[in-house]
């Protein structure tokens, strides 16, 4: 999970206070500041930092040092602050202009316990991507100054490593919370319970949904899919060998298009509904989850398969696929099931949830499917 910090300075008092109000609350791990009496606003389960530069007044910073947690100190006088106070943790801050700037900031992240860094010049993420490689192996944080929440998001998933931080500036009461929900993202995994296989029915033809994403699949990933949004199953993506035809491991054959699928913020949604631009979860056979982006969906005709499970509690999970044998569930210990192999008595994976839904949203009121 990465580290939400939000930066204080020149914002004005009355929005910085509501802004350490509900930083206090959410997740946000540190707030930079510049002003000492702000300082004594902010509460001990938020760590205060400050910035400092060579146009820094000596006055200001002797005050800062009294009061805040970590000193980040700019590249060229960051050595003159090291252990300037006991227990006082130290950074260094660099601004990313050029190519001599980023070689600096590649060499200093692999120094220093934690590097802020702002690329001011190239608006890509090729400079980030250079430093994270070149600091691939180092011991300390890389935190990033990022210029809204959809750069936050960029930003961390870079080189499927990220920053270990984001610093945003927020314009207002709000963006830190969304901040934290961006670093945080999903939950880092879900629940999956092992689902015995107690009737299979061919339907014949119906609309099935081919979900087909931005992100290399992985063998033991896929996404859940159910046709009532209280149970779903773990299908598996293609990335698994076929005959007659090359793998595709950005699709999962999924189920369908009235089936449901998880998406970010715990909301579901029809497979009928997503389209390119959408975001999805891919959850693994160990209940690890990741947000990925659709690409397009693509809806055809063919023959229909319901599948009947249940948990050991006895609850019911059904879904409708594909009637193929190259569509698979995924099962314990990551075992890959035909879904035309499929016997009463064998296990799949799959994931149930107690609320019931209303336009993907969790509600608790009463309503019932079948």
């Amino acid at each position: 999970m990465k580290s939400a910090w939000i930066d204080l300075r020149g914002l004005a008092t009355d929005l910085a206070t509501a802004v350490i109000e509900e930083s206090t609350h959410i997740g946000i791990e540190t707030v930079v500041l510049d002003d000492p009496d702000l300082a004594g606003k902010v509460p001990p389960t938020l760590q205060k930092a400050a910035v400092i530069t060579g146009e820094t007044p000596t006055s200001l910073i002797d005050q800062l040092v009294d009061v805040v947690d970590i000193l980040i100190a700019e590249h060229s006088i960051a050595e003159k602050f090291e252990g300037i106070r006991p227990g006082l943790r130290s950074g260094v801050m660099i601004k990313v202009l050029d190519e001599p700037t980023l070689e600096l900031a590649c060499k200093i992240a692999n120094e220093s316990p934690l590097t802020l860094v702002e690329f001011r010049q190239d608006p890509s993420k090729i400079p980030l991507e250079i430093l994270l490689a070149a600091a691939d192996r180092a011991k300390g944080s890389i935190i990033t100054v990022v210029d809204g929440i959809e750069d936050a998001a960029v930003t961390i998933g870079v080189l499927e490593r990220g920053s270990d931080a984001v610093l945003l500036t927020p314009k207002r009461v709000g963006e830190a919370t969304e901040l934290v929900q961006v670093t945080q993202g999903q939950a880092a995994s879900l629940e999956l319970e092992e689902l015995e296989i107690v009737g299979l029915t061919h339907l014949g033809l119906g609309d099935r949904v081919c979900v087909d994403t931005c992100s290399h699949l992985r063998p033991n990933e896929g996404i859940l899919v159910g046709s009532y949004s209280t149970g779903l199953v773990l299908v598996s993506s293609e990335t698994h060998p076929l005959p007659y035809m090359p793998t595709r491991p950005f699709r999962v054959n999924a189920a369908a298009l009235s089936s449901y699928t998880l998406t970010p913020g715990n909301r579901t949604q029809y497979l009928s509904e997503l389209h390119c631009g959408s975001e999805i979860l891919a959850v693994s056979t160990d209940g690890s989850v990741r947000t990925v982006v659709v690409g397009r969906i693509k809806m055809e005709s063919r023959p229909m398969l319901r599948i009947e499970a249940r948990t050991a509690s006895g609850q019911l999970v059904d879904m409708v696929g594909q009637d193929d044998w190259h569509v698979r569930a995924l099962g314990p210990g990551g075992s890959v099931n035909n879904f035309t192999e499929l016997r009463p008595g064998d296990l799949i994976l799959g994931h149930t949830m107690t609320d019931q839904r209303h336009v993907g949203y969790a509600i608790r009121e009463f309503l019932h499917e079948q």
